[in-house]
């Protein structure tokens, strides 16, 4: 799965008529060929920035509880067949208590494409780690990277994998909406686009991820949970 800040169709400040278009079941998903990208040593996407020592901090009110996410950008690259991937852990807490914890792997090809690469992470209970599914890489046992954000996001109709790791891993995006005006905890922001996110083996992902230019995510909504951006080390 894709970088777990956890996510309703609440009302958002500056929609317009570009959003909310629901992905359309009989379209293909794109899976970009990796084969044909060349890869930079920075992500610095606009709308997924990743420079190192970056955090971001989104919480959100659930059923269960307080539902915190702590995310960082590791100094440390990844290997991970062959490209020099970023690392971005992200740590879930739930009332205070340790539930997930994930490492993903993002790199930027020429062109301004981030690629997901993989991830590794574990469901915790009682501290114990107790469930290591939906941990896939790059170049293991089949497993392809798709896009998690392209280099000029826009309302095209494409419905992209950003992950493909057959019976494992296959969550899909497309962009939906662009140039709205978001207000959550952490600010105002503007210039934000919003993407559908789905998954063709788990038809109950149904997320919409808004991401602003110059932050990256802010909200996820889903369901009945809207989770915001709280706090951010970026400028």
């Amino acid at each position: 799965m894709t970088t777990r800040f956890l996510p309703p169709m609440l009302a958002v400040a500056g929609l317009g008529s570009q959003a909310c278009v629901q992905q359309r079941p009989e379209i293909e998903p794109f899976l970009p060929d990796v084969a044909q990208a060349t890869f930079v040593l920075d992500v610095d996407n606009p709308f997924f920035p990743l420079p190192a020592g970056a955090t971001w901090v989104i919480e959100a009110q659930t059923p269960d509880g307080l539902e915190r996410i702590e995310i960082e950008v590791v100094p440390d690259p990844r290997d991970v067949n062959g490209i020099t991937a970023t690392q971005v852990k992200d740590t879930a807490y739930l009332d205070g208590v340790l539930i997930e914890d994930t490492i993903d792997f993002y790199a930027q090809d020429t062109t301004g494409n981030v690629w997901y690469l993989g991830e590794e992470t574990c469901v915790f209970e009682s501290n114990v780690c107790v469930d290591r599914e939906g941990s896939w890489e790059y170049g293991v046992d089949g497993a392809l990277p798709g896009f998690q954000m392209p280099a000029s996001p826009g309302i095209d109709g494409v419905v992209y994998r950003q992950e493909f790791y057959l019976g494992h891993a296959e969550d899909t995006g497309e962009v939906i909406a662009v140039s709205e005006t978001v207000t959550v905890p952490a600010g105002t922001f503007d210039d934000c686009i919003r993407t559908h996110d789905a998954s063709t083996l788990d038809t109950a992902l149904d997320e919409e991820k808004v991401y602003c230019r110059g932050v990256g995510n802010v909200l996820i909504l889903e369901g009945d949970v809207r989770e915001e951006l709280v706090a951010t080390s970026l400028p």
